[in-house]
């Protein structure tokens, strides 16, 4: 089943649901988020020097040496 299918199939089901349990369904909801976004900074975490590198990237951004996007992409 490709993820159209799935979320169209989920949010049918929480229409179904007694108001209690769209409340439960949906802190299992936020837990699951909360559980994918730490597993995504434990990824970043775990490439070699990427907290140094990223320290750096805020550094130069706050002293406006980095070039916004905007000005990189080509005018047609």
């Amino acid at each position: 089943m490709n993820t159209a299918t799935v979320r169209r199939q989920a949010k049918h089901r929480i229409d179904q649901l007694s108001p209690d349990r769209v409340q439960l369904a949906d802190e299992l909801l936020a837990y699951l988020l909360d559980k994918e976004s730490e597993e995504a900074t434990e990824e970043l975490l775990d490439i070699p020097g990427f907290v140094e590198a990223f320290e750096k990237a805020k550094r130069e951004e706050a002293a406006g040496l980095l070039t916004p996007l905007e000005k990189l992409r080509r005018k047609p």
